[in-house]
């Protein structure tokens, strides 16, 4: 098929939200990696660069220099995320190529907190055990000891860097279990706010040593690099459980692995990991783990938003516009 000249070419690296994808066709020339299983490779990136004015991209896809270099002539890098992680900003700004990014306002606080206590819930009641056992023919009876677990209803939960919108909406469902929140975070909520969420504020070590969950909320930075690590896990108790939907580098996970292994504590809910999509091994093959693949956001109506955000960047920048959320908007000036 000959392709229209006069359109500019866009490619999405894997697929989104139909309505979205059928604005961009209405002004351009759309493809698109079909596989949602893959995330795509390094080679591949630049191929589809190569032959693009656009770059529409997702969480996982690391835009570095030599992907972005694959095409002189690349428009945009239009992110459908809230931060360009894994994009090389300074080599996109060096050649004057727009980065977008979607606003913090397009939240994904109710769809986390959602996926955050299924895995408390999924780990603490050891379902996912129970759904293999009962698909392999076995079904060790209703008051059989075998798979035995937590209780959740009246236990307390922990919420590291809990004061934010996540932590909160975390605290909102642990109301309706009649669960205890306690949070820590390197600043504290006015007494109101606490009031209102129902959270207590204590030290660090107290939660940790004090919680039957401990429930991580806090943003990746220098200073949260592996926050739970040996020392931390050593706090909790050898009864307690680790929930983590926030980024997986907070935790030192080949520590972690090792607190399980051990039985140091009772066991984890992870939905993010320190080398995504890569996982340690060994929390693979454990009994008294939940894993998911970074599904904090993935609820149809938050992608559908997110999708929309990342093309009215592109439109605007179609237009001749700055896109409203362009996170290198000095190549403007």
């Amino acid at each position: 098929m000959t392709r229209d000249l006069t359109k500019p070419r866009i490619y999405i690296t894997q697929p989104v939200a139909k309505s979205a994808m059928d604005r961009l066709r209405a002004v351009a020339e759309v493809e698109f990696n079909p596989d949602p299983l893959r995330i795509m490779d390094k080679e591949s990136l630049c191929a589809a660069v190569a032959n693009s004015d656009i770059l529409f991209c997702l969480l996982h896809d690391r835009i570095d220099r030599d992907v972005i270099a694959a095409n002189p002539n690349l428009r945009a890098i239009a992110s459908m995320k809230i931060t360009p992680s894994d994009i090389d900003v300074a080599e996109a700004t060096s050649r004057r190529i727009p980065v977008t990014v979607i606003p913090a306002m397009v939240t994904v606080t109710e769809a986390t907190a959602d996926i955050h206590f299924a895995l408390l819930l999924a780990v603490a009641r050891r379902v996912v055990e129970g759904d293999r056992l009962l698909r392999q023919g076995i079904f060790p009876g209703s008051q059989s000891s075998y798979l035995e677990a937590a209780m959740v209803s009246g236990k307390v939960l922990g919420l590291v860097g809990g004061g934010g919108r996540i932590g909160r909406a975390v605290a909102r469902r642990a109301r309706g279990f009649g669960m205890k929140c306690l949070y820590w975070g390197p600043r504290r909520r006015p007494e109101a706010e606490e009031q209102e969420a129902g959270i207590h504020y204590v030290g660090l070590d107290q939660l940790l040593a004090e919680s039957d969950f401990v429930s991580l909320h806090t943003p990746l930075n220098d200073s949260t690099y592996h926050q739970i690590g040996a020392r931390e896990l050593a706090l909790m108790k050898p009864t307690a459980f680790l929930i983590n939907t926030a980024r997986g580098a907070i935790v030192d996970e080949p520590a972690l692995a090792t607190a399980l292994a051990e039985n140091r504590i009772a066991g984890a809910g992870l939905d993010v990991f320190e080398n995504e999509p890569h996982v340690t091994p060994a929390l693979t093959t454990m009994t008294n783990t939940v894993l998911t693949p970074h599904l904090g956001s993935a609820v149809a109506e938050v992608r559908v938003t997110m999708a929309h955000v990342v093309v009215d960047n592109i439109l605007a920048l179609l237009d001749g516009r700055q896109p409203p959320n362009c996170w290198n908007p000095e190549i403007y000036r």
